[in-house]
């Protein structure tokens, strides 16, 4: 399906070494993502290239980051980027994969079950809701990979998030105007921004890491509904 040796050697080149095992897996996830894409829409990028940069090394290039260790909560995971793919490459972590979709879900499992892969937590579950139940300020590391604006994005993740662990959210290009705009909420939230990482795809395509720490426990207000988080964003 994909080019291994290709990926192996872009990998490489961001400092990123895989394991022959770790190929394979990666190889087979996607093949499985290819063949259930065509009864469940999973994804719009199913050419063996597009899947190597834009899902594999995008998602390896967060897997490789110091911080991300021990218990972790991938929101919105939608077909397990990055939250699979860093499975794949840190077996060791305790990976919570919250999807609201349930046919989603299901693929996430099937994965899951092929590659062998253990310790793994399924949550059907919106990350506001999950917030106000058992997940709440557990995890060391939680990722979100663009499902929103960032000062959306820390208000279903920061408080799943524990004092003394990071939210690091994946974006693009815009990064840094979208940072400007959530400054505020991250603060009200308990968080801290720390710092923004740059890397450049293959392609060209910009990639940005903004790490945030939890400094303080978020306050009990938070998270607001869905609903009024996307329509009046923290300031």
């Amino acid at each position: 399906m994909i080019d291994t040796q290709r990926l192996q050697e872009k990998c490489a080149r961001q400092g990123i070494e895989l394991t022959g095992i770790q190929l394979d897996q990666l190889n087979h996830y996607a093949r499985l993502l290819v063949e259930y894409n065509q009864k469940v829409n999973l994804t719009a990028i199913t050419d063996p290239e597009g899947i190597e940069d834009k899902h594999f090394l995008d998602s390896l290039l967060f897997a490789s980051q110091p911080e991300v260790t021990g218990k972790m909560i991938d929101v919105g995971c939608g077909a397990g980027f990055p939250g699979l793919v860093t499975k794949i490459y840190k077996p060791e972590l305790e990976l919570t994969l919250m999807e609201p979709t349930g046919k989603r879900v299901e693929f996430l499992k099937y994965v899951c079950a092929e590659l062998g892969l253990i310790g793994v937590e399924f949550a059907k579950e919106r990350a506001e809701e999950a917030a106000r139940k058992q997940w709440r300020e557990t995890a060391d590391v939680v990722s979100a990979r663009a499902v929103a604006a960032l000062q959306i994005l820390a208000e279903y993740c920061l408080p799943l998030t524990r004092v003394g662990g990071v939210f690091i959210a994946m974006k693009g290009a815009g990064a840094e105007q979208e940072l400007a705009s959530a400054k505020g909420a991250i603060a009200k939230l308990g968080g801290s921004y720390r710092e923004t990482r740059s890397f450049q795809l293959p392609g060209g395509d910009a990639r940005s890491l903004v790490v945030c720490e939890k400094i303080s426990q978020t306050p009990t207000a938070y998270p607001r509904n869905g609903g009024k988080i996307a329509k009046s964003p923290l300031k």
